[in-house]
């Protein structure tokens, strides 16, 4: 998410406040709602899940005790065919 930030704030540093803190908010909605996403299809894996926010795509899984966000990244970009590869 840095590194969104960084490439937004290059042009517009207040939109790239926003829009992480906006991102982060979405986020943390998971504590709640963890299973708000839908699985991630390429993984077949229950506990592997994603969010859309704008157009990128928050990859995370659900363990025991918490959450883990495996990866954002632009909906343009194709998912590696393997998890670990995230």
């Amino acid at each position: 998410m840095q590194q969104l930030h960084d490439r937004i704030a290059d042009d517009q540093p207040r939109n790239a406040r926003d829009f992480i803190d906006r991102m982060t908010r979405r986020v943390a909605e998971l504590a709640t709602f963890p299973q708000q996403g839908a699985p991630v299809p390429k993984y077949a894996r229950d506990d592997v899940r994603q969010l859309f926010f704008g157009d990128y795509r928050i990859v995370y899984r659900i363990g025991a005790e918490q959450i883990d966000i495996l990866t954002v990244r632009h909906t343009a970009r194709l998912l590696p065919t393997r998890l670990q590869e995230l």
